[in-house]
């Protein structure tokens, strides 16, 4: 398993664990540390694992926002766990990180979700995610010019 990919797992086990446990953030660097040991105990990128589950940390808000935004249909605590938390990790690498491109984080969240999440979980990842980065795109994109009459 390349060293992202397993450090994005670890990350979202952390989340799980975290969130299942009531949130406990005091708590979450003793959380990530173990399943770094528990779960990766030779991975190379331990950091980008602790930068993923902080920065979900520090954007929550924001992050589960956008979540409630894409998913209307299923309030943020209805959700299950693991699908929550993908896409927590999904929301923050398109919104708050430039560390790796758009499409590889919606991949990557699409993985996590077939592995971890239930038979529908790959495809309510994708949809949110997917719907997200199509109105970022909109967004960044410069609003075409007419052209004047003369």
């Amino acid at each position: 398993m390349p060293n992202r990919h397993l450090a994005r797992s670890v990350a979202m086990q952390t989340l799980f664990e975290w969130d299942f446990r009531g949130t406990p953030t005091a708590a979450l660097p003793a959380i990530v540390e173990h399943n770094l040991e528990e779960f990766a105990p030779g991975l190379d990128d331990r950091a980008f694992t602790k930068k993923l589950a902080d920065g979900v940390i520090d954007h929550l808000p924001e992050i589960d926002k956008l979540i409630g935004q894409y998913a209307p249909s299923w309030p943020i605590n209805q959700i299950t766990l693991v699908d929550r938390n993908i896409l927590r990790i999904g929301v923050y690498e398109l919104k708050f990180s430039s560390e790796v491109p758009p499409k590889v984080a919606i991949n990557e969240a699409i993985e996590l979700a077939k592995t971890f999440g239930g038979a529908a979980s790959g495809k309510f990842v994708n949809g949110v995610l997917g719907s997200m980065y199509n109105d970022l795109i909109k967004k960044d994109s410069p609003t075409p010019q007419t052209e004047p009459t003369a």
